[in-house]
């Protein structure tokens, strides 16, 4: 499959005439051809048209019917073979290994998505029949269940061109959700974007779907993101990025006169607390896996860990210098795209400037335009805690240790935290008072805690939790990975009094869809389940 440079309204492919968009191999600082010609006015109100059009008929697909979907969008994009890891591998300077196992994510939360919907149990039934002889009020037959919001705009995530893209964690449970998705293609990847785009178009055709419930559109700026998130018919925003770009999504959603909520995933340090007899007794080895998960794929993850927090003393002394051999031996890597090149250089030299931080160590220095050099530094707590610039997110392999006095110091500085996406405890069991200690305020400041784990690698499973209080997230209550997540695109509605031939069918008498019901308080499941 060619990649043509057009944007995908519905069944449609169309060559804007905005501002182009042309991808630049962070490896090599060329350009990618074909440039993207950014969508106006015209193109989004099409795709914002055609998505109101298809989200009635999209949300009362049967189940069966939206699982194939599913499904089917995961094979056809298998079926693009290596011309997506090529082109991705240009667009983005990842390696082919890096982007087979990511595809294999996207494919595989799609169709772990498909048997969610199969099993309707995110419709939380739930039925209460009527008393008509209720004293001293009769109640009415009450029915609930969960239904689509309508349509969503997704927004792709620079820094996972397929998993947190077109076809991503959004776009899989927007759709098993059952609402159509329009979505604003990164930048930095627009080819990419245009073959997984093409691949859903294939799979609406195939499926026989309406042609609105996929867009893909193309833009520079925040122009066009802005005005689609502004648009009437848009009901739900996804977004994985910057606190800027999500703070401004955020505010534009507020603005309009029928607000809509905006999930966004922004920023997080992912503090890691090193316990004092696992520090004690092992803080080499912790050293090592530190190091490791830093520098895992130049440091761009949401779940990085640019925070350690420990007591000062010979044990940390320890840990440091074996953070600084094993940082010594990591090799330059390239970084996404000069935005993100620039923006690391800008954090991590503001921490190498600062006046109340020391460097630790390094990795070899960069040598290619957009790679970075791994960096390790360390501060005093009571520095960190007086100090808003040591507390912001790095986005790439630089982390800053934190030293504290004692662990009361310790408990200050879990206690000053924003919201976070992870926390670590790496500890030992003689450990256990001090975790006690140090959970109950993790437990409000981040979505996942970890134990002798490191926060990089997200399961995609049904328990995944990713998302966090307000910086990590725009709304602590949700997360974008797992199969939760289709929760962010459902609102209840409850039916009183319909009859039967009104009702949707897993509402109905001798539930035809066989889904799992709460009735009358007792949760009656399916001898098929």
């Amino acid at each position: 499959m060619q990649v043509t440079g057009q944007s995908l309204i519905g069944s449609q492919a169309v060559l804007s005439t905005g501002k182009p968009i042309q991808a630049l191999n962070p490896a090599t600082g060329a350009f990618i051809e074909p440039a993207f010609r950014g969508c106006g006015a015209e193109e989004l109100d099409r795709a914002c048209a055609l998505a109101a059009a298809a989200a009635t008929a999209f949300r009362n697909t049967p189940l069966q019917v939206r699982a194939n979907f599913l499904e089917t969008v995961a094979t056809e994009i298998e079926a693009l073979g290596h011309a997506l890891i090529e082109r991705c591998m240009l667009e983005s300077g990842l390696p082919r290994a890096r982007l087979e196992g990511e595809r294999a994510r996207t494919c595989g939360q799609l169709r772990l998505f498909a048997s969610v919907v199969r099993t309707g149990e995110w419709l939380d039934v739930r039925i209460e029949p009527a008393l008509p002889e209720r004293q001293p009020l009769p109640r009415s037959d009450l029915r609930l269940q969960n239904i689509a919001i309508g349509p969503v705009a997704v927004f792709g995530a620079s820094n996972f061109p397929l998993a947190f893209s077109v076809a991503g964690g959004d776009t899989a449970s927007a759709f098993a959700a059952g609402c159509p998705v329009v979505v604003k293609a990164h930048a930095a990847h627009p080819g990419t974007s245009e073959l997984v785009g093409r691949a859903i178009q294939t799979a609406v055709s195939k499926c026989g779907l309406p042609e609105g419930v996929f867009s893909l559109l193309f833009g520079t700026g925040n122009e066009l993101g802005l005005a689609l998130v502004s648009d009437s018919r848009i009901k739900a925003v996804g977004f994985t990025g910057s606190r800027s770009g999500g703070m401004a999504l955020m505010k534009a959603a507020q603005a309009r006169p029928q607000p809509i909520p905006v999930y966004a995933e922004m920023s997080s340090i992912n503090p890691v607390f090193l316990l004092p007899d696992a520090l004690q007794q092992r803080g080499a080895a912790l050293a090592e896996g530190f190091v490791a998960s830093l520098a895992m794929g130049a440091g761009q993850f949401c779940t990085n860990p640019g925070l350690v927090v420990g007591v000062r003393g010979t044990a940390l002394d320890t840990f440091l210098h074996a953070v600084a051999q094993a940082v010594s031996g990591v090799g330059a890597q390239t970084m996404l795209s000069p935005g993100i090149h620039a923006a690391y250089n800008d954090g991590s030299g503001a921490l190498a400037g600062h006046a109340r931080v020391r460097p630790v160590g390094q990795g070899a220095a960069a040598e290619g335009p957009c790679q970075c050099q791994a960096r390790v530094f360390v501060t005093a707590a009571s520095d960190f805690l007086e100090d808003e610039v040591l507390q912001r997110e790095v986005f790439g392999a630089t982390s800053l240790v934190v030293e504290c006095e004692d662990w009361a110091e310790v408990e200050r500085v879990a206690q000053s935290l924003e919201g976070q996406l992870t926390a670590t405890l790496l500890m030992d069991e003689s450990d256990l008072e001090k975790a006690a200690q140090l959970l109950p305020v993790l437990e409000e400041k981040a979505g996942r805690l970890l134990v002798n784990n490191w926060p990089t690698g997200v399961e995609v499973c049904h328990a995944m939790v990713h998302g966090g209080p307000f910086p990590a997230t725009s709304d602590a209550r949700t997360t974008s990975v797992g199969t939760a997540a289709i929760q962010r695109f459902l609102r209840p509605v409850c039916y009183q009094n319909l009859p039967q031939a009104l009702l949707p069918e897993a509402l109905r008498d001798g539930n035809p869809s066989g889904v799992s019901r709460l009735v009358g308080g007792t949760r009656m499941v399916p001898a098929s389940a």
